[in-house]
């Protein structure tokens, strides 16, 4: 167990210990992807990751795998629901950009975003909602909270996804993360998976920001790799010649850093926070 993640710690230890299970956050397989000496620490060790915390972009998964040779397996849970409800098995099928399948004793369906409660039928998108086991009591002295979130004994997770043929869940994006731009839908886990495979981006997270026209516009906030250059202006273009007009972002900013929590996961309120 290490304290804390410090990439070279990381790294100097799957030397040391050649470990064959690595589990993580994209943030942490961004920095192992990134570093330039990372194949000197001997990752063919590792033959199975897993990820969670937030989602997995398609692009990082598959620079990881390539790099190290290891299979990540992407998975799903929240607080409410400890620790997990679905994953991709890693002894079956494995669906990049899903979260995978549920867990044992696990039921989930996706609902309408008006009321919830009606089914949608399969590839259709709405709020992910969940049954089983490790579904929580409530809130702790929250009654109107509780209530709101669990009905009819379901948890209403609050996230936006859809349901293929076989059962397999794809995460679209939170409800409250929804950015309605001249009344258009527009997911940022959609606009980020296409900044995501520009070569010159390390990381990336996509907000809505008031706009007096649009109601909300896109703004983009983007980490680049080292060494690389890249104007805002070329990002833009960037996206608009690799996404719907609507969805490509108006606001792009240049940073060191992202706000993250102790584990690594981008903090988007905090950066939407910060627009307001």
């Amino acid at each position: 167990m290490l304290p804390k993640f410090d990439i070279d710690e990381v790294l100097q230890t799957i030397k040391d210990l050649k470990p064959s299970a690595f589990p993580g956050v994209p943030t942490m397989y961004i920095a192992i992807t990134t570093h330039p000496k990372a194949e000197k620490y001997g990752l063919d060790s590792i033959r199975l990751c897993n990820s969670g915390s937030a989602p997995m972009p398609v692009e990082l998964l598959r620079n990881f795998e390539k790099k190290t040779g290891a299979t990540i397996v992407e998975g799903y849970g929240l607080s409410e629901s400890s620790p997990i409800t679905h994953c991709n098995p890693p002894f079956s099928t494995r669906k990049p950009g899903s979260v995978g399948i549920g867990i044992p004793s696990t039921e989930y369906k996706v609902v309408d975003l008006e009321e919830g409660t009606k089914e949608l039928p399969t590839g259709e998108t709405g709020e992910l909602i969940i049954r089983g086991p490790q579904v929580m009591k409530g809130y702790w002295n929250m009654p109107e909270e509780t209530a709101q979130t669990l009905r009819n004994g379901w948890l209403y997770t609050g996230d936006i996804a859809s349901i293929d043929e076989e059962g397999y869940v794809y995460i679209v994006d939170r409800k409250k993360d929804l950015i309605i731009a001249s009344g258009y839908n527009i997911y940022p886990r959609d606009v980020e998976e296409i900044i995501y495979q520009h070569p010159a981006i390390q990381e990336a997270v996509v907000v809505g920001i008031p706009d007096s026209y649009r109601g909300e516009t896109v703004k983009a906030v983007a980490v680049l790799k080292e060494g690389k250059t890249f104007t805002e202006e070329e990002l833009i273009t960037y996206c608009r010649d690799n996404m719907a007009a609507y969805k490509a972002p108006h606001v792009i900013e240049f940073r060191e850093d992202l706000p993250k929590t102790n584990v690594g996961k981008i903090l988007r309120r905090k950066v939407r926070e910060e627009n307001l």
